[in-house]
């Protein structure tokens, strides 16, 4: 259980440094704890929290109700509010996935290679926890439980920091899940939330040096950008989903059509939607499908041929190919072939998403190995770029860097590793 001195802490919103420091040293207490036990009891744990989390439903969706009108008084956009809201079925989705995480193979022990030097020492890297890892995040409450789970099942502990608009659901959930891993012999400082909304406390946690050992944030661009800016911790993260969509000469056209409106409607609001729609000079039915994205209730904002096509399509501006709008406004641009294509998302996109469509397997081929983004697809919906998709169970978050972890992170992407080196008594001449 948590200590009396953090206890006392935490009752303190006024210090957040302290707040913090108290929080991160009896995190990486139970972190040990959590690290020494087996993988099944790790995973049973996570099982007996969703549990908890299914039998607490009334009270996580009577909290949610509070946060949903607190946004509404607070003007929050539609698509704010769709990622805030939780139902029934959300509910039940996000114990699943907290129960496909505990079943996933553990990461945690694998070796990842071995050999053995001339002087008869054997060397091993085996995969180990990070440690202690800090979510900060906006508006999403199953992130809660995603990286709770994640944290949990590659041994590490989770200091979360949700956003004031989802501050009633996190409690409820957080709530939930702790009393479930403790049943199953987790230590309660495992997974940690955060009692204040004051946004010092995310300064001491960025600041946290050797007491954090990596910060994910999830959450909007202001927020990311100031996570990169200000931290002293190593940062796991993606700032944009500037996602394209590129229909060429080859694609078929109704297969474009259903890729093209459910990569940016189906969600608008969620990171993996599609920005920009890149179509083809000779794909020939690219009228009727800017018609249907717009016939749909999307904004269309295209450059000049694609207005030439449809009456209702706004001019683009050139700021609008580096937008992210997480909303129904999409950009459309007509290309010259798979050359203008590439140049264009290699000059706009953010490196987290993008797709082609097409019938032509060489010229798929050639844009999967050439766009220099973290996921990469072929005749699908961006909206598959999320951890369960990938059969990962849950997704702690999406990285576009090039460093330790790309795309969906799950287990693995929480883990580093260490060397074993087994002797028989060699000294170094």
């Amino acid at each position: 259980m948590t200590n009396t001195a953090t206890q006392t802490l935490r009752s303190d919103s006024t210090d957040p440094e302290a707040l913090v420091a108290a929080m991160a040293r009896s995190a990486r207490v139970a972190q040990r704890q959590l690290a020494a036990m087996t993988s099944a009891e790790r995973a049973a744990a996570l099982h007996r929290a969703a549990d908890r989390l299914e039998a607490s439903a009334d009270a996580v969706l009577e909290a949610n109700a509070k946060d949903l009108a607190a946004g509404e008084a607070r003007g929050l956009a539609k698509a704010m509010l769709d990622r805030l809201a939780l139902n029934p079925e959300r509910l039940a989705g996000i114990a699943a996935a907290v129960r496909a995480v505990a079943d996933l193979p553990d990461p945690v022990g694998q070796v990842i290679d071995t050999h053995t030097q001339p002087n008869g020492l054997k060397f091993q890297r085996i995969r180990v926890p990070i440690g202690t890892i800090g979510i900060i995040y906006e508006s999403r409450p199953n992130v809660t439980a995603d990286a709770a789970a994640l944290c949990v099942r590659a041994g590490n502990a989770a200091l979360l920091r949700g956003g004031s608009e989802a501050v009633h659901s996190n409690r409820a959930i957080h709530a939930a899940l702790v009393e479930g891993l403790a049943e199953g012999g987790v230590p309660a400082d495992a997974v940690q939330l955060m009692p204040t909304q004051d946004r010092a406390a995310v300064g001491a946690m960025l600041a946290a040096a050797g007491l954090i050992d990596m910060i994910v944030p999830r959450g909007g661009k202001s927020l990311v950008a100031r996570v990169q800016a200000d931290a002293r911790v190593p940062v796991l993260a993606h700032l944009d989903g500037i996602n394209h969509t590129y229909v060429h000469a080859a694609a078929d056209a109704g297969m474009a059509a259903s890729i093209a409106l459910n990569a940016k409607l189906r969600r608008t609001g969620i990171c993996g939607a599609m920005e920009t729609l890149l179509i083809d000079a000779d794909f020939p039915q690219a009228r009727e499908l800017v018609g249907a994205l717009i016939d749909k209730g999307c904004e269309v904002r295209g450059d000049d041929r694609i207005r030439a096509l449809d009456g209702r399509v706004i001019a683009a501006s050139a700021n609008d190919w580096d937008t992210e709008y997480l909303d129904a406004v999409l950009s459309v641009a007509m290309v010259d072939g798979i050359d203008a294509a590439l140049a264009h998302i290699a000059r706009h996109s953010s490196g987290h998403t993008d797709a082609i469509v097409t019938a032509d397997d060489a010229a798929a081929e050639r844009f999967l190995a050439e766009v220099d983004s973290a996921i990469v697809m072929h005749n699908a919906s961006s909206q598959f770029a999320d951890g369960g998709e990938f059969g990962l169970g849950a997704e702690i978050g999406i990285a576009t860097g090039r460093l330790h972890a790309r795309g969906p992170v799950a287990l693995e992407g929480l883990t580093t590793y260490k060397w074993q080196v087994r002797g028989q008594g060699q000294t170094r001449p």
